[in-house]
């Protein structure tokens, strides 16, 4: 059993950042993850996958991305990138290590991974939510004869040849797989169940999340509404194609819902060109196929989940019950939870960008950290 001041439970982009700042502080937390390289989970992403927010916005604290990556690093940029991130900063997580609980133990914690323990005045659950994949179901779904696979299991279209796929979902994932496959010629239909928000990744030119920095002072509504004239001449009509446009603006729908908005990145165009097709809400699976809430039935060879994911710590945390939600998921995140010396980073999704915000909360959790002994 080791006494560190923090343990980090995860070794992705939030956990090297929350060990990272710690360490710019003089501290020497211990970081623990279950795979065997750092940033595991990029490292099984898509292969077409580039991050959704620009280079300048998503460097962690003490190392900007390099000048000679592109606007939108790839997978591996990123991957590279963290590794750099951990050699930079001499951090050298304990891998091959699942934790299996943390608790509160004679006011400190007490993190358990099989006989392994450590007691430590601060932990940092930075474990991200690919471990929990959601997929729905429906009626007849055992009766069909095809593949059905989450997103978090797709890596490129070869697998699926001259196959009728059929992606579910409309969020960055199910977007950007299904524009993957309509570029290599694949017959794709995208099934969207409600109203959605698109937004372009660059607009007039600029990033589109400096314009969401830019206008973080603002109410989300007001934001939203300035920006609703050019979003749509950037565009186009959405109804045109098949899609409703949801009551809330894209901001609002980020801090009232935790839904992310589609950053386009050619999907629509696919979609106005006709090489990706457009269906409602999906009603029931038949053998070779599925029949849609409208009626109409269609033949697919293979379904693709892009459900997204729905974290749950309870199983984690049994004696931190009051900084989760009834879903298990954090309360807050980069900030002190309701446990004394309990933080989550990266833990909640927010218009700014997802790896700008793991930024600043690993520096301010460093600073709360080091004050406790």
């Amino acid at each position: 059993m080791s006494s560190p001041n923090t343990v980090i439970i995860g070794a992705g982009p939030a956990g090297l950042a929350a060990a990272g700042a710690l360490k710019a502080k003089g501290a020497e937390p211990i970081l623990l993850e279950k795979a065997d390289n750092v940033g595991s989970v990029w490292r099984r992403h898509y292969d077409r996958l580039h991050l959704h927010t620009d280079r300048a916005h998503s460097g962690l604290p003490g190392l900007p991305m390099p000048a000679s990556y592109p606007r939108y690093p790839s997978r591996q940029q990123f991957v590279d990138y963290l590794e750099d991130y951990a050699r930079k900063f001499a951090l050298t997580p304990l891998f091959g290590v699942r934790v299996s609980a943390v608790r509160r133990e004679a006011g400190r914690w007490r993190v358990e991974a099989g006989e392994k323990v450590w007691r430590a005045a601060n932990v940092v659950v930075a474990t991200g939510s690919a471990d929990f994949p959601y997929a729905p179901t429906w009626p007849g779904q055992e009766t069909f004869q095809g593949q059905i696979l989450h997103s978090s299991g797709y890596k490129n279209p070869t697998p699926f040849g001259r196959q009728r796929v059929l992606v579910v979902g409309f969020g960055n994932s199910g977007g950007e797989i299904a524009l993957d496959l309509a570029q290599a010629a694949i017959d794709v239909t995208l099934a969207v169940r409600g109203p959605v928000r698109v937004l372009p990744r660059d607009l007039l030119g600029l990033p589109i999340l400096t314009w969401a920095i830019g206008q973080s002072f603002l109410p989300a509504r007001v934001s939203d509404a300035l920006n609703a004239p050019v979003i749509r001449l950037a565009l186009g009509s959405l109804e045109a194609l098949g899609l409703r446009t949801a009551a809330k603006g894209p901001r609002q729908m980020v801090e009232e819902d935790g839904r992310v908005p589609l950053l386009d990145m050619g999907t629509i165009a696919k979609i106005r060109a006709g090489a990706i097709k457009v269906r409602g809400a999906i009603d029931r699976f038949t053998p070779d196929g599925i029949v849609f809430a409208d009626g109409t039935a269609e033949r697919y060879d293979a379904v693709i989940l892009a459900t997204g994911f729905h974290p749950d710590l309870r199983a984690l945390l049994p004696d931190a019950a009051d900084t989760l939600d009834a879903a298990g998921q954090p309360r807050v995140s980069g900030r002190s939870a309701a446990a004394p010396g309990l933080f989550f980073c990266g833990a909640k999704v927010v218009a700014t960008g997802q790896l700008r915000e793991i930024g600043i909360e690993a520096e301010r959790i460093a600073e709360l950290a080091t004050r406790r002994a």
